[in-house]
């Protein structure tokens, strides 16, 4: 579990931290002909984001960020959630892990 998924649980438990000074930004992101829908994101500075993912192809597709600390599984037909914790302004890029080709994007964090 990465870090910032474990300050943000932490955070939560306890009603404290950066994670309940703002509520997250819920981001819907579709996974279609093994491409992200969108594939650019904005979101605010601080806030903690909430990646709710639908994938709309029959196979399996690796939502993951090295930039933001995550990776998860969607299998085809079926829906995952990824939270993350809030972040610094900047650009974090993720990718599809079984179709890095085609499968990829950003989150502009300002």
């Amino acid at each position: 579990m990465s870090k910032r998924v474990l300050l943000l649980i932490v955070a939560l438990m306890f009603g404290t931290g950066v994670a309940c000074a703002a509520d997250p930004v819920e981001v819907s992101v579709v996974i279609k002909d093994h491409r992200f829908e969108p594939a650019d994101i904005t979101i605010p500075s601080g806030t903690p984001a909430m990646f709710r993912v639908e994938n709309k192809d029959v196979t399996p597709e690796e939502f993951e960020s090295g930039d933001l600390g995550f990776e998860k599984v969607i299998p085809g037909g079926a829906e995952g959630v990824v939270w993350v914790a809030p972040m610094q302004p900047g650009h974090y890029t993720f990718v599809g892990e079984f179709n890095p080709a085609t499968a990829q994007g950003t989150v502009t964090v300002e």
